[in-house]
């Protein structure tokens, strides 16, 4: 697992699963803690999560509504994104989708235009 950026974005790559989910707990928690605004986590270059993986996210996600900020998903894998579905996390999660024309958009359980999977 790799993970590169700053307090804004973060590129996640590789394998976010119970081997890695401590240090990714931790660059995910300090990227919070030092930014303001939205910190997206851009997913592209991840190749697989399991449970422990999704518990660091959903704790980011947590540790980011606390400090006013907002966690955004970008590029989610489809693999993953049928996980979120299926869960139905994606009414929790902020989860960028390419808007038409190649723009990006971010959704949340309010309904925003762009978001993956309407309620």
């Amino acid at each position: 697992m790799h993970i590169r950026g700053d307090h804004a974005e973060l590129v996640v790559g590789g394998r976010l699963d119970v081997r890695s989910a401590a240090d990714a707990r931790t660059v995910l928690h300090a990227a919070v803690d030092s930014g303001d605004g939205d910190l997206v986590l851009d997913l592209a270059e991840l190749d697989s999560w399991d449970a422990t993986g999704l518990g660091v996210i959903m704790g980011a996600h947590r540790r980011a509504g606390r400090c006013g900020r907002r966690l955004v998903l970008r590029e989610v894998p489809s693999q993953m994104q049928r996980l979120l579905v299926a869960t139905r996390l994606h009414r929790i999660l902020a989860i960028e989708t390419p808007a038409p024309g190649g723009s990006r958009a971010a959704g949340s359980r309010s309904g925003q235009s762009g978001i993956l999977a309407k309620p």
